[in-house]
């Protein structure tokens, strides 16, 4: 038999599979299926990555000499960056980087699809990354992993756009949970970050996600939690004002985190075109902030151990240990600081280097420095009230998160579910909260959705405004119009317009730039008066048109130009000015009311 009678007799299978589905199964039932399904390859994702990120870490730096510098961290990250570049660059051939945005834009343009690729590549380019050092998280790879699945699997089995965004979620809920072990917060981020409505219809598929997800999960790797805690004093009310500072301080460095690493980012943009000087720029300041800081190298979760299960000044210089700070104990509060200022460059380094990683992690890290030297400073000046550094440092990770990603929510749950720390869960809402309110003062888009903000296509949790993001300003465009010279008489107008099936004519130049139109309403003192056929040219009759719409225009600004101009007709230009076509404001807004009508199902 030949492979091409192989695959007929295959694609045959399958077709008859999924008829046999939609005659026995219900959809959503079988929505329920594909969440349990996706939950499961979540698990095998994270599992696997970290597995791997583990490995290579361990072969890397297992002989390295914890009292002293070593010389071997100039070298290893710029390995690591190089190969995931050409990893990237010859078997990929596609951007992988900035996971969780590419979701964001997956659902705001591109309707949940996610390349089949996306489903394996995030996880072995950034194990290369991470496990070379590159100071980057493993979360966003592994959601960009999850969301992956979850749209092919709907793909495959022919699923809605509407579904298929579900099961992203699902994906997105599903790798969380695997990852952290933290079924609450990976639903809650999923709802909080990704989706648009709650609703019982998705509630109940990525809850099924993100349960299978934890169960496997513990099923792989055992019951042993990513970041070890013991509460040190139980929470007091006196403490309260300690908490609002430190969410105000958490929220400031994310609004530094964020500035930052926007700033870097835009520097490495500049040599798109460049990928050895990006490589060069990019290795150089990773390996000398690792050499300087090893506490930079990977993800720093061992760090964050020592800082959280530390009680001792000894357990706490741990986090010196393999640097020229080593065996100075006096400049913990120095070294956590410097360390708190460059994780977003050697970050950004990593990223813009050429590497792939995402920001979740090194979120966590920045917190975690920073509500320790937060409360060691606090208790060093004996500003009020003792507060304990592990507890404080904690509560950190869950503010700086907040402020980053702005999810409050999931920083609550995310931190309170994978240390057990519970006995915290009113001061981690104090911080959280702050944090959060302080960031939008100054940032009103999380880091991952600034940039799709900037061009209009995020999807926001305003039914309306999503609407507006997800309808496509292309497809309501109607090209089908009648156009006439400047020059053109009345004569020949006029049998134009018996052509023209509708009420207005665009005047168009000879390299079809819009100069005007010409409104048949408003020439009926001219147009039986055959007499004057000749007198008139297209030129004097035109108007200018009401406003003019961009062909890349949101739709929430076309939305805006016609309640500006109550137009019943605009017309579209490209960025040389020629004409596109035109856009009713009757076709546009029966568009709108059916996709809130599908949307607000169930």
């Amino acid at each position: 038999m030949t492979g091409k009678a192989i695959a007929a007799g295959g694609q045959t299978a399958f077709q008859r599979l999924l008829e046999w589905r939609e005659k026995h199964v219900s959809e959503r039932t079988f929505i329920l299926v594909l969440a349990l399904a996706v939950g499961f390859f979540c698990a095998v994702a994270a599992f696997l990555l970290h597995w791997m990120i583990g490995q290579i870490a361990m072969l890397l730096t297992s002989s390295f000499n914890k009292r002293s510098a070593n010389w071997l961290y100039l070298v290893y990250p710029v390995v690591g960056i190089y190969l995931t570049a050409l990893f990237v660059k010859y078997i990929v051939k596609d951007n992988i980087s900035h996971g969780i945005t590419r979701i964001l834009y997956a659902i705001s343009s591109k309707r949940s699809r996610l390349r089949g690729h996306n489903c394996w590549s995030s996880v072995i380019a950034s194990a290369i990354t991470i496990g070379f050092g590159g100071s980057v998280g493993a979360e966003a790879p592994i959601v960009l992993t999850g969301s992956a699945i979850g749209s092919n699997l709907g793909k495959l089995f022919k699923m809605d756009n509407k579904t298929l965004m579900l099961l992203v979620g699902c994906g997105a809920a599903g790798a969380i949970a695997g990852i952290f072990k933290a079924p609450i917060a990976g639903l809650v981020f999923t709802l909080e970050v990704l989706m648009i409505d709650l609703t019982m219809a998705s509630l109940l598929p990525i809850l099924i996600s993100c349960v299978t997800a934890t169960c496997f999960t513990y099923i792989f790797s055992g019951s042993t939690a990513l970041f070890t805690f013991q509460l040190d004093a139980p929470w007091t009310v006196e403490r309260v004002p300690a908490n609002i500072l430190l969410g105000i301080a958490c929220g400031l460095v994310s609004l530094y985190f964020i500035r930052a690493m926007t700033l870097c980012e835009d520097m490495f943009a500049r040599f798109n075109d460049k990928p050895y000087v990006k490589l060069l720029i990019g290795g150089s300041m990773l390996s000398l902030l690792i050499f300087f800081f090893p506490s930079l190298f990977g993800e720093g979760y061992h760090d964050i151990n020592l800082l959280l299960g530390g009680s001792t000044e000894a357990d706490w210089n741990g986090i010196m240990h393999n640097s020229l700070f080593s065996g100075h104990g006096n400049l913990l509060v120095v070294y956590g600081l410097l360390v708190l200022l460059t994780k977003v460059f050697a970050t950004s380094a990593t990223n813009g280097g050429g590497g792939c990683g995402g920001t979740f992690a090194p979120s966590l890290f920045v917190g975690c420095f920073c509500g320790f030297l937060f409360a060691r400073l606090w208790n060093m000046y004996e500003v009020g009230v003792y507060v304990p550094e592990k507890n404080f440092a904690l509560l950190g990770m869950a503010g700086v998160m907040s402020g980053v990603m702005h999810a409050p929510l999931t920083g609550i749950f995310l931190i309170a579910e994978i240390t057990g720390g519970y006995a915290l869960f009113l001061p981690l809402m104090i911080v959280s909260v702050c944090s959060y309110l302080t960031i939008i003062i100054f940032e009103p888009h999380s880091i991952y959705g600034m940039r799709l903000a900037r061009q209009g296509k995020l999807i926001t949790h305003h039914t309306d405004h999503a609407i507006l993001t997800l309808m496509s300003l292309d497809s309501v465009i109607d090209r089908d119009y009648t156009a006439v010279a400047p020059d053109m008489e009345l004569s020949t107008i006029v049998h134009k317009i018996s052509r023209s099936r509708n009420s207005f004519l665009p005047v168009l130049d000879a390299a079809g730039n819009l100069l005007g139109e010409i409104y048949i309403t408003r020439i009926r003192h001219v147009v039986f008066r055959t007499e004057l056929y000749h007198h008139f040219t297209a030129a004097q009759l035109m108007a200018p048109p009401a406003a003019t719409l961009r062909d890349d225009e949101p739709m929430a600004g076309v939305m805006a130009a016609f309640d500006r101009t109550h137009a019943d007709w605009l017309p579209v230009l490209d960025a040389d000015g020629h004409l596109k076509g035109y856009i009713s404001r009757q076709k546009m807004y029966g568009m709108y009311r059916k996709m809130v009508a599908d949307m607000s199902e169930d």
